[in-house]
């Protein structure tokens, strides 16, 4: 079988040929400047460039050379846009780290060596402080309170870093050709290329509450202010579903996947009871999925980090085919409880190493055993591609990388 053969197959619940593999086509699934660095020098393979394309989290892109080497079978569709050398320019935000970032990123180093990120209008928007890894928002467009209006929710959004620093294609969306160039482009891309191909395209709902109020007062808000809530949400789903019609009439007969994203759980849970996603946030998936699964032939992917369990069942009711990252560390993720209660309805793609504890700290052969106990639990049936729980961070050794990569091309199904 070929890749995109393979993560169909898994798409469909049925084994394949060998476990279906992901290392960066989403930014959830990828690996960190660090890390990246780290590992390709260890393979041997330090030509190879760091295109840092997620600036939030330092998350690399990795070349087609790396990918081959591991056996990916799925490729975000952002890359055939930022092709180009001309695209990159190089910046030293984590010392003794250089990478190559977007040419529209120029964060400025401040007297206490953090760095700070502005948007296109010149707002600092992002901040990294010394010693870490990743940029922390710094401006809640709605912290005081909702607008009267949503005239400026657009322009609102793009004073958080997620709206801000958007990474490939979606940072070329101002260009007048843009969606003719989309096409063209993932055609291109497909016609290159045998792996599965996937577009993420936001659609978050709980987050965009959380990065415009924050955190605190979005919680809040849901049980205080639950009109509030609901018109702030009506006028995302404006923005939302016209922006899916354009990526269905663009992609729908050319993409694999798409990947939707809203992190609904802590490590011991969901933010919110059951009722309140099904109040607020189940029905506004439901009608996303369903535009997709009418206008598309495009599988339904939703990331959502931490223990989720809980709102699992109403996820699948609302038309998401695949999961990600699946954290299997957090409460009620155990690997068997997920397979047996869901595992005929959801694909899980991640669960594959628990990144926060093992793949950093234990020993190669430790992770080897941690990989292949979640390989026995998952693949069986099919409906499983493998991925880390999230991104490779920056303190994972690349004799881990390694081993878990090995981990999964000496399982057999059988």
């Amino acid at each position: 079988m070929n890749s995109r053969e393979r993560i169909l197959a898994a798409i469909d619940h049925r084994e394949s040929d060998r476990i279906p593999i992901d290392l960066g086509a989403t930014p959830s699934s990828g690996i960190s400047v660090v890390a990246h660095q780290n590992l390709i020098k260890s393979l041997g393979m330090g030509h190879l460039k760091t295109h840092v394309y997620d600036v939030v989290q330092e998350v690399v892109q990795p070349e087609m050379e790396l990918l081959d080497h591991f056996g990916i079978d799925v490729l975000d569709v952002g890359r055939a846009f930022n092709q180009d050398p001309a695209y990159w320019h190089e910046l030293e935000l984590i010392k003794g780290y250089p990478g190559l970032y977007p040419k529209w990123f120029h964060p400025q180093l401040q007297k206490d060596n953090s760095w700070l990120a502005y948007n296109n209008q010149g707002e600092a928007i992002g901040r990294m402080p010394l010693g870490a890894t990743f940029f922390d928002q710094t401006i809640f467009p709605y912290l005081d309170d909702y607008p009267r209006d949503y005239s400026l929710l657009g322009s609102d959004m793009n004073r958080t870093v997620w709206g801000g620093f958007g990474f490939t294609p979606w940072d070329w969306i101002d260009h007048p050709d843009f969606w003719t160039m989309l096409r063209e482009k993932t055609l291109e891309l497909k016609a290159k290329t045998d792996k599965a191909l996937l577009i993420g395209v936001g659609g978050n709902l709980f987050e965009w509450g959380t990065f415009l109020r924050r955190m605190d007062n979005f919680l809040m808000d849901l049980f205080m202010k639950p009109g509030e809530v609901h018109n702030f949400l009506d006028a995302l789903m404006t923005r939302h579903m016209d922006f899916l019609t354009h990526v269905c009439e663009t992609l729908g007969d050319v993409v694999d996947i798409i990947k939707f994203g809203d992190d609904f759980g802590t490590n011991n849970g969901p933010f919110i009871p059951v009722e309140t996603y099904d109040e607020f946030f189940k029905p506004r998936h439901k009608q996303m999925c369903d535009y997709v699964k009418s206008h598309s032939s495009m599988a339904t992917m939703l990331h959502s980090c931490g223990g989720i369990y809980e709102i699992i069942p109403g996820l699948i009711e609302a038309g998401f085919d695949i999961l990600n990252p699946v954290q299997i560390n957090a409460r009620n993720m155990e690997p068997e409880r997920l397979k047996r209660e869901f595992g005929q309805d959801l694909v899980f793609w991640g669960g594959g190493v628990d990144t926060k504890s093992v793949l950093n700290l234990a020993r190669p052969e430790q992770v080897k055993d941690h990989v292949r106990r979640n390989l026995e639990v998952f693949s069986k049936g099919g409906g499983f591609v493998f991925n880390t729980v999230h991104n490779i961070m920056p303190d994972v050794p690349p004799q881990n990388i390694i081993a878990m990569f090995e981990a999964v091309h000496e399982y057999s199904y059988h």
